[in-house]
């Protein structure tokens, strides 16, 4: 496996980030994209010596201060000055990984040489994510247009040897940081603050981290909601090829294959069942698991194009002399979609919590509370309340900020997309989610245990075994958040 990745004209896509950040990858410059990025901003240094006009936010003040121009030995000092005054994030801490991926989105970005940076200080960048030395980022300022300025100012703000940095697992002064490495702090020049501020790398990496997430824990829900239908004694009739092709959306087809796979050779399925049809939360997993893979499917395809996009004002095009101040900015195009995908997945935790529910009703021969002595024991009664306090929250986060703007400026940037919010709520759904599920599956696997000697299918059977290593089966109440904890745990690190 190649341990670097090159950044070069190539479209990096989520799977490749995926794998950067998975595997420790170094990342590096193409000559290509070296070339690119020096040609701008020689460009834009001539441009500058010889332009009659302001150029927005490279001579000129920025947002509503656009008409004051400033002089050509205070435009550095003007470039600092943004990047200090701009760092105002908020709340919590952005975790690391995303802070990274924020590092690689921007590099992206400015390696595609319409930003007029200079190398050494997308060189910086990578040497800092290289290092792992992580800019301490906050997840409250931003409101997704002009772009993500707040946390991405508190994420460069190390260059300048401000701010701080978590690096070799301790958080400290940056300067201290750069000091032991040796490196001195980067003066920037005309319009290289506004280049490394101006852009929606906040936004993009919380998607990208979520559609990751996303991605396992759709393929999760299916195998956790293929265990619970066979010890449901449900039926796997609903899964049939013939009757998802007759309404054949491509989530739907590919969650009812699924399930078949999974249960495929489970004698508990081939039994003869006594009812005739199963509640909709085992019988629609086609329908529901399958739309939102779908959602997932257009949220990363639009995501895939943000990120391989120059985000920054103005864009810079060295080739037709031209120097465009627009709205590349505007968080809109990625704030929609991740509203969305934040509903989709809140439904996955809220269907994977009726399971859990039919699971504890007492019905089709289960103990109630899946307990064999209930009344002394109250079984698996709480954990059902926990999954439901917690797809409650994820119903409330659905709200969609997208649709919300309040005018910042003095007014001269009037709509903006509060797309920052669309994307920390989307996280903090997904988390949810992932919990939601290993409730299930925790419900699940005790609801096997109740069933034996019956079995399940070849392939539930061994995620059974590898499962009980880590959860045990509770024949008496015990605490149970230590357990649901293990159920989370384990399938962050057994898939």
């Amino acid at each position: 496996m190649n341990s670097t990745y090159v950044i070069s004209s190539q479209e990096i896509t989520i799977s490749d980030i995926a794998d950067i950040i998975d595997h420790h990858k170094r990342v590096t410059l193409s000559p290509e994209s070296e070339q690119l990025i020096t040609h701008c901003r020689r460009y834009l240094d001539e441009a500058i010596s010889r332009a009659g006009r302001p150029l927005y936010g490279i001579t000129t003040g920025f947002g509503s201060l656009c008409n004051i121009s400033i002089s050509a030995d205070d435009l550095s000092k003007l470039q600092e000055n943004l990047v200090k005054s701009h760092s105002c994030g908020c709340g919590d801490t952005v975790d690391p990984e995303i802070v990274k991926i924020m590092m690689l989105n921007k590099v992206k970005s400015l390696a595609l040489g319409k930003s007029g940076v200079q190398l050494v200080t997308v060189q910086r960048l990578l040497d800092m994510f290289n290092d792992d030395m992580i800019p301490v980022v906050y997840q409250q300022g931003s409101l997704g247009a002009s772009g993500d300025l707040a946390p991405l100012a508190n994420m460069c703000l190390p260059l300048l040897g401000l701010g701080e940095v978590v690096w070799k697992g301790k958080r400290m002064v940056a300067s201290e940081a750069l000091e032991a490495k040796g490196w001195q702090p980067i003066r920037l020049v005309s319009k290289e603050g506004l280049a490394l501020l101006n852009g929606t790398q906040f936004m993009s990496s919380h998607a990208v981290w979520a559609i990751i997430r996303l991605r396992r824990l759709s393929a999760l829900a299916d195998k956790i909601g293929s265990l619970s239908l066979d010890v449901f004694d449900g039926r796997i009739e609903p899964f049939g090829d013939e009757v998802n092709m007759a309404r054949p959306h491509p989530g739907q087809l590919a969650t009812a294959r699924a399930v078949r796979h999974y249960l495929e050779g489970s004698p508990m399925m081939a039994a003869h069942k006594q009812h005739v049809q199963d509640p909709y939360s085992f019988r629609c997993m086609p329908q529901v698991h399958g739309a939102m893979k779908d959602a997932l499917s257009y949220v990363t395809r639009v995501i895939e194009t943000e990120v391989n996009s120059v985000t920054d004002n103005p864009t810079i095009f060295p080739e037709e002399d031209l120097i465009v101040s627009a709205g590349n900015f505007h968080g809109e195009p990625i704030a929609l979609p991740m509203d969305y995908l934040a509903i989709a997945a809140a439904e996955l935790g809220n269907i994977s919590e009726r399971r859990t529910y039919r699971l504890i009703s007492g019905a089709r021969g289960l103990p109630s509370f899946l307990v064999a002595n209930p009344g002394l024991n109250s079984g698996f009664m709480i954990p059902q309340y926990a999954a439901a306090s917690i797809v409650n929250q994820s119903k409330g986060l659905c709200w969609p900020t997208s649709c919300d703007s309040i005018p910042s400026s003095q007014g001269q940037e009037d709509h903006v997309s509060m797309g920052a919010n669309s994307a920390t709520k989307l996280c903090r759904i997904v988390d949810n989610t992932e919990r939601v599920l290993a409730i299930e599956l925790f419900n699940a696997m005790q609801a096997l245990d109740l069933r034996r000697p019956a079995r399940t299918s070849p392939l539930l059977e061994e995620w059974y075994s590898r499962y009980r290593l880590e959860v045990p089966y509770l024949e008496n109440d015990t605490v149970m958040s230590p357990l649901i904890e293990a159920s989370v745990n384990f399938l962050r690190t057994n898939e």
